[in-house]
C-alpha cells in the first residue's frame, strides 16, 4: 500500500476556507460584459476572466441560481481576489456584496453611464493591484480535512464502473473519516441505481429529499414526453465503451462514492454545504462542464474526473484531475490522464494501491501540480439554465 500524507500545502483565506490555487478573476456579470472583462484579462497579466452566456432577463428561481453559482464561483477559496464587472449598478453590487461576506478583496465596475473604455481602464488598476498583492500570498500547510473534493464521471464505458469509478469511491471511503468534505452528483446518470444510492443516506430525511430531487428529475422527463434519453442516457460513447443501458451506467456511476461513505446532506445546484464535513449530494446535470461550475461555485476546490473513452474537461477555478483505467485511452490520450489505473485491469495494480495513488495525486495538485487540463487550457464554465428568459 502506498502511504499518503495527511497534509498539504495551500492558501489560507480570509474566512478560514483553504484554496489550492491563487487565481485574480475578472468576472463580468453578464453576457455583454464579457468583452471588457476578456479585455482586461489581456491588460493585466496574472488574471483570469471567465466569460459565459447567460445574466439578462433571467427570473425567479433561474435568476437565483445564476447568482448562487456566480457569486459561488467568486467566493471559491482557488480565488484570492475579484474584480466584477457588468452592464448596471444593481446586479454588478448584488455580486460584489455576496462574495466580500467571505472578506476577500473585490471591486466592481458598471458599464452603463461610462462605457467599455472607461469601465476597461478602471477595472485594469484594480486588477494590476490585486495581482501584485496576491502574488506575495504563500502556501502554508494545512490539514487534509481541508480539502474539499468533488466528483464526476464522463464519456464513461465497461472500464469505469469496474476500476477508475472504484479508484475515486476508495478515496472516498480513506478521506470521509479523515473531516474531508467530498460532493457526488449527476442526478440523471443515478436513473435505475435512485433507490440503492437513496440507502446510502445517512438518515431518513436525507434520503426521502434524494427520492423527491430525482423524481423531479424523472417527472420534468416525462412531462416533456420524452420516452426515452435516446442518444443521451447513455451516450453513443457510452454505448460504444460497452454500456447499452442507462441502469448499467448508473451502477457504474455510483461506485465512485464507494463502499462504507453515506451522504449526510442534498444540495441544490451551486450550493455550499453548511453540515459539517463529510459526503453530499448535489443535484446537477450530467453535462460535464456545467457540473464542475456547480460544483466549483459551491466551494470544492479540487475535482477527480473518471473517464473511460476519454474527456478533456477542464474548469477555470477548480483543478480537475483525470483518470482512466481504459489502457486505449491512457496511451491515444495521455496528454488528458493525471492518473492511469488500468493496471486494476491487468492485476498488476489492486483497488488499494490505486486508491492510494488517487490520493497522492490529489495531494500533488493541491500542493501546486498543474493537471493535464490547467496545462492544455482547459477552462470550461458553463452556467446551468432552469428555463427561458423572460
Amino acid at each position: 500500500m502506498i502511504d499518503f500524507a495527511k497534509y498539504f500545502q495551500g492558501f489560507r483565506r480570509e474566512n478560514g476556507r483553504v484554496g489550492v490555487r491563487n487565481h485574480v478573476v475578472i468576472l463580468p456579470v453578464d453576457d455583454i460584459s464579457n468583452a471588457a472583462a476578456e479585455a482586461v484579462a489581456h491588460n493585466v497579466f496574472g488574471t483570469l476572466a471567465i466569460p459565459h452566456s447567460y445574466g439578462r432577463l433571467q427570473f425567479g428561481a433561474d435568476l437565483e441560481l445564476f447568482f448562487r453559482t456566480m457569486i459561488g464561483t467568486g467566493r471559491n477559496p482557488n480565488v484570492a481576489a475579484v474584480v466584477v464587472i457588468g452592464i448596471e449598478p444593481g446586479w454588478t453590487q448584488r455580486v460584489v456584496d455576496g462574495i466580500a461576506e467571505t472578506g476577500k478583496p473585490v471591486e466592481g465596475f458598471s458599464i452603463e453611464g461610462q462605457g467599455d473604455i472607461s469601465t476597461i481602464a478602471q477595472a485594469s488598476h484594480q486588477a494590476r493591484e490585486y495581482v501584485q498583492w496576491s502574488s506575495e500570498l504563500r502556501r502554508e500547510e494545512c490539514g487534509i480535512e481541508d480539502l474539499w473534493i468533488s466528483v464526476k464521471c464522463g464519456e464513461s464505458d465497461t472500464t469505469s464502473g469496474l476500476a477508475s469509478n472504484p479508484t475515486v469511491g476508495n478515496l472516498m471511503d480513506k478521506l470521509e473519516p479523515l473531516g474531508v468534505h467530498l460532493c457526488f452528483g449527476e442526478t440523471s446518470e443515478l436513473t435505475g441505481a435512485e433507490h440503492v444510492c437513496a440507502e446510502r443516506a445517512a438518515a431518513p430525511e436525507v434520503r426521502d429529499n434524494f427520492l423527491k430531487t430525482w423524481n423531479a428529475y424523472n417527472d420534468f422527463i416525462l412531462e416533456n414526453k420524452t420516452d426515452d434519453l435516446s442518444e443521451s442516457q447513455p451516450t453513443k460513447g457510452n454505448i460504444a465503451g460497452g454500456l447499452t443501458t442507462i441502469e448499467e451506467k448508473a451502477f457504474g456511476n455510483f461506485q465512485k462514492i464507494g463502499k462504507n461513505s453515506k451522504f449526510i446532506d442534498v444540495l441544490e445546484p451551486a450550493q455550499e454545504p453548511l453540515n459539517g464535513a463529510g459526503l453530499y449530494f448535489m443535484d446537477t446535470s450530467s453535462a460535464a462542464a456545467e457540473c464542475v461550475t456547480l460544483q466549483a461555485a459551491a466551494g470544492f476546490t479540487v475535482h477527480l474526473f473518471p473517464t473511460g473513452q476519454g474527456n478533456i474537461i477542464g474548469n477555470p477555478i477548480e483543478p480537475v484531475i483525470k483518470l482512466t483505467a481504459n489502457p486505449k485511452t491512457a496511451s491515444s490520450m495521455s496528454e488528458h490522464i493525471d492518473l492511469d489505473v488500468s493496471g486494476i485491469l491487468r492485476r498488476e495494480m489492486n483497488l488499494e494501491n490505486a486508491g492510494d495513488a488517487l490520493i497522492n495525486m490529489t495531494l500533488r495538485t493541491a500542493n501546486g501540480r498543474m493537471t493535464a487540463a490547467e496545462v492544455l487550457g482547459h477552462r470550461e464554465f458553463v452556467l446551468t439554465k432552469l428555463y427561458r428568459s423572460a
